[in-house]
């Protein structure tokens, strides 16, 4: 029986923002445990165990952790956690960020951004990013071995919309962070990537969004597992070459100049 080219035998891998059963998080986290990778996903509600028994169902070694993320006590706490219930943490993708149950991402134009608002969506798209890596990293250092995957966007370091000023910012600096820290832990065989989803077909995807999905040359949105197995690999001791990149996964929309209907220029 021939093996699998990708496999995560005998690694731990955390998932955040995996509470949604049709988002990336949770697709990426079902892939990683079906190659074999036993799981700790993490969200801000319960239902995070409900995701937990769909994976132990499905015979992976799983648990699921309640965390509200941009709260450092409380990532130190999941880490520790983490550990006493795993023993080592192998891959960590971030995929928290943008929405929350019970908070939306506030799109507002510039002149009209309150402070608050500004250092929230800071707060959740990037310093959630940097308080887990920062608590999981040394794990990964101590046993010479990880792969970091961040959930960024398209939206920041590749392109913009009106309103979207606070969140572009923090996305980019994602992208800029993970390649400072991809600099230095690479002596360490630690590996720090980013993916970078366009119009993704989620439960959160408003109308607007996927009106932008079917204007893309695919003519439609991908759905949270397309976007999960770019992160998997990336996730994978196959990549062992490839740090610090920005892998974008948007149906070719950010390569096409008109984005106008097809119909005055296709």
């Amino acid at each position: 029986m021939k093996k699998s080219f990708i496999n995560f035998e005998n690694q731990v891998c955390v998932v955040t923002g995996a509470g949604s059963d049709s988002g990336i998080g949770f697709n990426t986290a079902a892939i990683l445990g079906d190659l074999g990778g036993r799981i700790a996903i993490i969200s801000t509600t319960d239902r995070i165990y409900e995701r937990a028994e769909e994976l132990k169902k499905s015979g992976v070694d799983a648990r699921g952790y309640i965390a509200d993320l941009m709260d450092r006590e409380q990532v130190r706490k999941i880490a520790g956690e983490i550990i006493r219930d795993f023993g080592h943490i192998d891959v960590l993708v971030n995929n928290a960020g943008m929405t929350q149950v019970g908070g939306e991402e506030d799109f507002a134009y510039f002149t009209d951004v309150t402070y608050e608002s500004w250092d929230l969506s800071i707060n959740r798209n990037l310093n959630i990013t940097f308080n887990v890596t920062k608590e999981m990293l040394p794990y990964m250092i101590e046993n010479n071995y990880g792969r970091i995957v961040n959930v960024s966007s398209v939206t920041g370091p590749v392109v913009s919309n009106p309103g979207e000023a606070a969140y572009s910012a923090a996305k980019a600096a994602v992208v800029g962070m993970s390649r400072s820290l991809a600099i230095e832990v690479g002596k360490y065989n630690i590996t720090v990537n980013n993916v970078l989803p366009g119009w993704i077909g989620t439960a959160s995807q408003t109308e607007s969004e996927a009106q932008g999905g079917l204007n893309t040359p695919m003519k439609r949105s991908a759905d949270g597992k397309e976007v999960a197995n770019a992160i998997v690999f990336l996730a994978s001791r196959e990549a062992s070459y490839i740090t610090g990149e920005a892998l974008v996964v948007d149906g070719g929309n950010t390569i096409q100049e008109y984005k106008g209907d097809s119909k005055y220029y296709y």
